[in-house]
């Protein structure tokens, strides 16, 4: 996701990774979240702020249905406050905050360092 050089290219295979991750048989709901937070980003980054809100929320849903937490949850709401920065819906910031508390819970520091990293760029 350096260049938008091919941005219909990198949508299909953020798609295709989810659904090849869905279809296989060692798949867990983490990797669910995490393909859903792939694809929001790709949006993010397109500036595609409905389908990017979209997606980050559904990343969201699988931390919350399957009770997962650390840094998939961070992300989950990172990507929530990404989207809605994009989106202009307002919600950003509330999103950030979770993402900052979520972060600060991460249990391994260096887990906790590549967050940190990352919701330095919010």
């Amino acid at each position: 996701m350096e260049t938008r050089e091919d941005d219909e290219r990198m949508v299909n295979a953020a798609h295709a990774s989810a659904f090849h991750w869905a279809a296989a048989p060692e798949c867990k709901p983490e990797n669910r979240a995490r393909s859903e937070w792939q694809i929001s980003r790709v949006y993010t980054v397109l500036g595609r702020g409905e389908p990017a809100v979209w997606h980050a929320q559904r990343c969201l849903e699988w931390c919350e249905s399957a009770g997962i937490d650390d840094w998939d949850l961070a992300y989950a709401y990172e990507a929530l406050a990404r989207a809605h920065a994009v989106s202009g819906t307002g919600e950003a910031g509330a999103w950030k905050a979770k993402a900052r508390e979520a972060g600060d819970a991460i249990a391994d520091p260096e887990d906790r360092e590549h967050f940190e990293e990352d919701y330095a760029t919010l």
